[in-house]
């Protein structure tokens, strides 16, 4: 058996490629082919930048988030770079932390703004309590997971859902993190770790289930960050 065989066999997303976002790198052309996006931890950090790029390129974009006010904000100046005055960003409130109805409802939300939802990008995350494996709480291990992961699942089966129509299609983007590949972070980030690790496996689990019909599914790996 050959390499290429094998390596088919312990990684069939590999044959996906064609049909898989991995990473946006030009979000002019996403404003043309995807421009309806849902985004989710847009409040601050990561999501905040990727909302102000996607707003310059003239995408829609439903800004996702617990923190109301910070949103507002945000599609305020996101809207105000809208020279014919179309409105460009909806805030959104989400707490991906939530239960499945609360998900639900809040992703119905989302696509009843613009009409439809091209693509999702799972950003929302939290690191938790830095504390080592043996310290660690349950509710803490519980808290990061319900976030990171099954937090990310829900609203990527909501929307996904509701991308079904085969006229629709779409993508997913999930933001991981190095963190869930190899050690790239100090210790104590146990379960910030192995939650990143479970979004790998999802994305490629997603990438084959939905990588057959017009959705796909991809990962962004993002590296450590220092705040100033």
């Amino acid at each position: 058996m050959g390499e290429n065989q094998v390596l088919n066999q312990l990684e069939p997303w590999s044959e996906l490629k064609d049909k898989v976002v991995l990473l946006v790198k030009d979000t002019r052309s996403l404003s043309i082919k995807l421009p309806f996006i849902l985004l989710t931890g847009a409040s601050s950090g990561i999501g905040r930048e990727v909302c102000l790029d996607l707003g310059k390129a003239g995408c829609k974009i439903i800004a996702a988030a617990r923190r109301v006010d910070r949103l507002e904000f945000l599609c305020s100046e996101i809207n105000s770079l809208s020279s014919t005055g179309i409105m460009l960003a909806a805030p959104l409130e989400l707490d991906v932390s939530s239960d499945a109805a609360t998900i639900q409802k809040a992703v119905k939300q989302a696509w009843d703004i613009f009409g439809k939802i091209y693509v999702l990008i799972n950003n929302a995350g939290i690191r938790g309590n830095v504390k080592t494996c043996l310290d660690l709480s349950e509710d803490e291990w519980d808290r990061v997971f319900r976030t990171n992961l099954t937090g990310a699942w829900l609203v990527s089966k909501y929307v996904c859902s509701l991308m079904r129509d085969p006229k629709r299609g779409g993508s997913v983007i999930n933001v991981s993190s190095i963190a869930g590949l190899h050690r790239a972070m100090s210790l104590g980030g146990v379960a910030y770790a192995c939650s990143k690790s479970g979004v790998d496996a999802m994305t490629k689990m997603m990438a084959i289930e939905l990588g057959a019909t017009d959705r796909g599914s991809g990962n962004y790996l993002a590296g450590s960050l220092s705040h100033s």
